[in-house]
């Protein structure tokens, strides 16, 4: 013993190497353990719903997941094999994978809509958007057809902003994906917003979060290039973007629609038709009984204009604060003051990289239905457009309220519930 502590002693430099290498390698094993264990506690949930008896007449649920393998760094293939494969197919259900990284991804959507119960997306914000831009492509009834199917969303891309929506915060990803495929058998769903943002002459785009166009977004972009600085790379990467013209000033010209009356939700199963003869009588008796009616004038509709010189614009859906019981539908919009001190920019830079449609205090704030961008000839820069680049243009924004239904986690639901009766 007295030679092993001599030894030790005489060579601490490599003794301290090796225990430092030995406690990091127990710390990383000890996370695998962990994780392991998260899998095994999930796919005995899972289990449970699979081992349920189903009648048998009744066909077995079919789910189609769209897979996006380059997510997360080419590693959401493997995320997604090893955290969620295993619970769908332990849950009863027929799943089918489509991985989106080939051509010709619309017409095999097509071909899919037409049989399957609920779509799993698993990715990030670009695979939500993606999926958006192809149905598109499709027919009106098989759009129509996609927005009534319900939606399950695996979060494995680096940005996932729809988590924070739908599931807890969870600092272990194994636990987040688990937690997010375990939502999906549960069954509880809460519709969602879209964005609908065409341009003069490209196809449509779709947000589930929103547009940023401004100083903010422009230099998050540029974080990655200073990943030499370890924590510091966000400061830097706001703090060079002051280097440039100050202040930094976006000016436009915002034309805009206020909020719109909530309908009512519609019952998800319609009465059933009636017979033909009763059908002709109703249209007959309607055509005799009520006097005609002269088509009345629609009223123009009231736009805002404003003209705006802002350092950040944000057009953003609600689903971030969800509201289940709200009367009004609406999109916000945050117009950020210029006037900005070159350090207060980079410390609010901070601040947009966590949370990126935050609407800072000073700010001008305008809820509207709809609205019209239009930008000054020769404007240069990017939109962000649930966090993917898109060229800045002149650009129409309309609300698609309640277009698409997500499964959540009923501890999501409950505390949306909550919060509104407060």
């Amino acid at each position: 013993m007295a030679k092993v502590l001599a030894a030790l002693r005489n060579h601490w430099k490599k003794s301290t190497f090796g225990a430092c290498l030995l406690g990091w390698g127990g710390h990383w094993l000890y996370g695998k353990h962990c994780d392991n264990l998260l899998r095994r506690a999930a796919c005995q949930e899972a289990q449970a719903f699979g081992n349920q008896l189903i009648p048998a007449t009744e066909p077995l649920k079919k789910a189609t997941v769209f897979l996006n393998p380059a997510a997360c760094k080419g590693k959401a293939g493997n995320l997604f094999e090893k955290n969620a494969a295993p619970i769908l197919h332990l849950s009863g259900l027929d799943v089918t994978v489509v991985k989106t990284d080939y051509e010709g991804q619309a017409k095999k959507l097509l071909e899919l809509m037409e049989s399957t119960d609920l779509i799993i997306i698993a990715g990030g914000d670009g695979t939500v958007q993606e999926l958006h831009a192809n149905v598109n492509l499709l027919s009106s009834c098989v759009q129509a057809a996609f927005s009534k199917i319900p939606i399950g969303f695996i979060p494995l891309g680096k940005t996932c902003t729809l988590s924070h929506t739908l599931y807890p915060e969870s600092t272990n990803q194994v636990q987040h994906i688990t937690n997010a495929t375990l939502a999906i058998l549960k069954g509880e769903t809460v519709p969602l917003d879209v964005l609908q943002i065409k341009g003069e002459k490209e196809q449509p785009v779709f947000a589930v979060s929103g547009l940023r166009w401004g100083s903010y977004r422009d230099a998050g972009v540029n974080v990655s290039k200073y990943w030499y600085l370890g924590p510091l790379k966000t400061k830097a990467a706001h703090f060079f973007s002051t280097f440039k013209e100050w202040p930094q000033k976006h000016q436009a010209a915002l034309m805009y629609l206020g909020p719109t009356e909530r309908p009512p939700e519609e019952p998800e199963e319609k009465p059933s038709r009636p017979p033909l003869y009763v059908r002709l009588y109703r249209r007959l008796r309607s055509y005799w009984s009520s006097p005609k009616e002269f088509p009345q004038e629609v009223a123009p509709e009231d736009w805002e204009e404003l003209k705006l010189s802002t350092i950040e614009l944000s057009i953003a859906t609600r689903n971030r604060q969800l509201d289940l019981t709200r009367t009004e539908d609406f999109m916000d919009i945050c117009i950020e003051a210029e006037s900005v001190s070159k350090g207060e920019f980079v410390h609010r830079g901070s601040q947009k990289m966590r949370d990126p449609l935050m609407c800072p205090e000073g700010s001008q704030c305008i809820q509207a239905s709809r609205c019209i961008l239009q930008l000054p000839e020769g404007t240069e820069g990017s939109f962000g457009i649930d966090n993917e680049e898109y060229e800045a243009m002149p650009v129409e924004v309309k609300l698609l309220p309640r277009k698409l239904r997500f499964f959540c986690d009923p501890r999501m639901r409950e505390q949306m519930l909550q919060a509104a009766v407060q």
